[in-house]
């Protein structure tokens, strides 16, 4: 089992023309779409990101409205020090106003000490560490997509309440895996199960063996995948070689893509003819999203001053087709409802992309932690 998000769309706003334009720093609002462009998490995020955002872009109807908006990208490498560095140089030498998406907990949290020092904007989509909204929060910072609080009090409660109690943790060694690690194991005790062990694994490996023969060995009845991506696929065919479904053990993907595994809307209809014919990830749907209100939030201000417009967005509601009514609580998370899927066994998919049985609903004030449970020092 898995939680996915359901990501959405925006209804295109308008930008005032003229005069409005002022206050707009360099006469261009400047996007810095940064992820790994070519690594283990390239699919879910990578070019398709940017993607999203030039249409979230075009949406927005900016051209038409005379308000001149770029986005650039890079590639960060899945790794913290060149995250701070091209973020370093966007904001002090590029113009750049907001950066969006950084799939790597560990870069993203790099990311968001130099936002904050420079007095920026960032808007997560692919990280999901819940330190963002917690100790780690920041006034500049809004986390959009979803993150390990989420995944793991999705997934991790409904299969604990299915009566699989015993669980060992393959992990992903980095900020992310940890996180999603500890969120979890925190579920899975909390509702009367037991960790029988763990075992970390660097990123990008490739080769899931002697982590999966341990997982096997425990004889718990659950393997909780802590990674993503590459990770996340690599771990599941080698898990499919050594017959450990067969062998009565259930994997529990705690955050799996469509890509790695359709239900279709007229974003993932328009998207996939620009991206390689594949449907949009949750996280290059939360980029559009996120990007969407980014610009509705300066249309209000008639300013691209960062802090103003982390806060506007704050102040104002979010409301989609897919993502419904929802809002940008003080210590940064967007709150949504989230959905409990299913991965489809092969006989009961339709065709290409239908992969997902939606199990359960879960609404948006319980889906996130609580806001006074983080100990996030903007929450009073």
């Amino acid at each position: 089992m898995i939680t996915l998000r359901v990501l959405a769309l925006l209804a295109a706003v308008a930008l005032a023309v003229g005069p409005a334009h002022a206050q707009i720093s360099d006469g261009v609002v400047k996007i810095g779409v940064l992820n790994d462009q070519s690594g283990a998490y390239a699919d879910i995020s990578g070019p398709g990101s940017v993607v999203a955002a030039r249409m979230a872009v075009e949406d927005f109807g900016a051209a038409k409205k005379g308000m001149k908006v770029e986005v650039i990208s890079a590639d960060h490498q899945n790794k913290p020090e060149v995250g701070s560095s091209i973020a370093r140089q966007w904001y002090d030498r590029d113009g750049v106003d907001v950066i969006v998406d950084v799939p790597t907990s560990s870069v993203a949290l790099a990311i968001n000490q130099v936002t904050r020092e420079k007095n920026k904007a960032f808007l997560v989509s692919g990280a999901a560490t819940s330190d963002l909204t917690g100790k780690a929060c920041s006034p500049n910072t809004i986390h959009w997509t979803y993150d390990t609080w989420m995944l793991a009090h999705g997934t991790g409660s409904a299969i604990v309440g299915t009566g699989k109690k015993t669980w060992f943790f393959l992990t992903a060694d980095y900020a992310f895996g940890h996180a999603l690690e500890r969120d979890t194991e925190e579920v899975v005790v909390k509702n009367g199960g037991k960790v029988l062990g763990k075992v970390r694994h660097p990123l990008n490996a490739q080769d899931f063996s002697s982590f999966l023969l341990q997982a096997q060995s425990s004889k718990a009845q659950v393997i909780g995948l802590a990674n993503a991506g590459g990770d996340t696929i690599n771990s599941i065919k080698h898990a499919a070689e050594f017959g450990i479904v067969k062998g009565g053990q259930i994997l529990a993907g705690m955050l799996v893509f469509i890509t790695d595994v359709h239900a279709t809307c007229a974003f993932a209809k328009r998207f996939a003819p620009q991206y390689k014919g594949n449907m949009p990830t949750m996280v290059q749907a939360g980029i559009y999203s996120a990007v969407l209100h980014y610009l509705k939030a300066v249309e209000a201000l008639k300013s691209d001053d960062a802090p103003k417009v982390i806060a506007k967005m704050k102040e104002m509601p979010t409301d989609d087709p897919l993502f419904g009514k929802g809002r940008i609580r003080a210590d940064g998370r967007k709150i949504h409802d989230a959905y409990l899927v299913e991965v489809k066994k092969p006989s009961e998919s339709k065709g290409p992309w239908d992969y997902y049985k939606i199990l359960a609903t879960i609404p948006a004030d319980k889906a996130f932690r609580p806001e006074k449970e983080g100990d996030c020092p903007l929450v009073k």
